[in-house]
């Protein structure tokens, strides 16, 4: 039985996507430094803002990288995100069942928590464990084995949900089950290649899940 379900936040609960995307070529370009393709940004979201941009610039320094992203991503933050489908109807549901969520993401705090607030899902999370509050952010195990200590949770009956390799690799190595999303901008073919324990095609999906867990 799943009592625990854990959720990434970027492109699994909240449609961050266009947003992280447009950050990085504003950056890239406002360094005069060589445009990245959508088809190149995405395969690296999920990391950390700073691995991210250290691959695409190639630099060590990325303080000023970093500075131009989320100059324009606090500017363009609440056009350019949007609500998935069925995610609040779905949570409301779990806790119906007595079942306890929580966040677990590369994101910084702030922005954390206000992508949760603008679509009224901060309610449901008993637990946030964002990039401030771990020395090892994902794939380490760490972000999820925090997620279920602060939770007091058995790894055994809980479900990690996201949309990138670092996501089920993370879950993997906490020994928690994990669930990857279909509507990933990576694919469902390549979220396959890590072997999650299953593939959600509609957030409900997961009442499913949780059901037969």
């Amino acid at each position: 039985m799943i009592e625990y379900v854990l959720f990434d936040l970027d492109g699994t609960i909240v449609n961050t996507n266009e947003l992280i995307i447009n950050s990085f070529m504003h950056a890239l370009k406002e360094n005069n430094l060589p445009p990245l393709s959508r088809e190149q940004i995405i395969p690296h979201m999920g990391t950390t803002l700073q691995q991210q941009i250290s691959t695409f610039s190639g630099l060590v320094d990325t303080s000023a990288l970093e500075l131009s992203y989320r100059a324009y991503n606090n500017a363009h933050h609440d056009e350019l995100i949007a609500a998935f489908p069925h995610v609040n109807e779905t949570m409301d549901e779990l806790l119906r069942r007595g079942i306890k969520l929580g966040i677990v993401t590369t994101k910084i705090r702030p922005t954390t928590l206000r992508a949760l607030e603008m679509f009224d899902l901060l309610k449901y999370m008993e637990t946030i464990v964002t990039v401030n509050d771990v020395e090892h952010p994902k794939p380490h195990p760490e972000p999820v084995l925090t997620a279920l200590r602060n939770l007091n949770a058995d790894p055994q009956r809980t479900l990690m949900v996201g949309d990138s390799a670092v996501d089920i690799q993370s879950a993997q190595a906490a020994g928690v089950r994990v669930a990857g999303v279909s509507w990933s901008l990576k694919g469902e073919e390549t979220l396959r290649k890590y072997h999650p324990d299953y593939i959600i095609q509609d957030m409900t999906d997961l009442l499913t899940i949780v059901e037969q867990g």
